[in-house]
């Protein structure tokens, strides 16, 4: 009897043990954030155009969304590309791209101006975080560019939103077409244009080859959204 009683609480001991193990021991199928090899503007841009097109036709995958690729961003994040945006609900970057967890570090401003909070945040992606690409994406029927044209005084700190479109409006005027859509294309241009020249971080980061920063329009209609170099 005892015999047996030793040997069962031996196989139970080991059992244990080993149970313990298989679920202590890493997955060897979890990718991991930091595995993922580190991509090139280019490539950065090509994953997002490539999302949008699974988004635009139905298509969506909804890639690194498992709890194990969740857990494994407790570790850090490496953004592979930062997206200034409209606060509007309609433009989610994260749906809209067709990207994850850990995938886009995401800036969101009525309008998507350029203040010192939302610089200093893309300089942090950029200069901690090592993102190579930036978009500025803006969208048609924006109420901040709007606000902007209609020259009304807007109540409270709305007005804080509207006036630093302003500044493209009079180029806007110039261009052929829809007076919004060319004013939305300019302040993402503008936007653009100010965050490639911003001191001292990003303007350097641009000059050596680590940084690109691109302009973009999202199509309400058509989930489309266009690259402008």
């Amino acid at each position: 009897m005892t015999r047996i009683r030793t040997t069962f609480v031996g196989a139970l001991a080991f059992g244990v043990l080993a149970s313990t193990a298989v679920w202590s021991s890493p997955n060897p199928t979890v990718s991991h954030a930091s595995d993922k090899p580190a991509l090139t503007a280019p490539q950065a841009e090509n994953r997002l155009k490539d999302g949008n097109d699974r988004y635009v036709h139905h298509k969506s995958i909804h890639p690194d969304q498992t709890r194990e690729h969740m857990t494994s961003l407790t570790s850090g994040q490496h953004p592979f590309a930062v997206i200034l945006s409209c606060a509007d609900s309609r433009v989610p970057p994260e749906l809209v791209f067709d990207q994850g967890l850990g995938d886009l570090f995401v800036v969101r401003v009525a309008g998507n101006t350029v203040n010192d909070e939302t610089l200093g945040s893309i300089e942090y992606a950029v200069e901690h975080l090592g993102s190579p690409l930036i978009v500025v994406m803006g969208h048609e029927k924006c109420g901040a560019v709007q606000a902007a044209m209609s020259g009304k005084e807007e109540p409270g700190h709305i007005l804080s939103i509207a006036k630093p479109i302003e500044v493209v409006l009079q180029d806007a005027k110039k261009m052929p077409g829809d007076p919004v859509h060319n004013a939305v294309l300019a302040n993402a241009r503008h936007v653009a244009d100010e965050l490639r020249h911003s001191e001292p971080i990003l303007a350097h980061a641009v000059s050596v080859g680590k940084l690109v920063v691109v302009s973009a329009v999202y199509d309400l209609a058509t989930g489309r959204v266009s690259f402008d170099q």
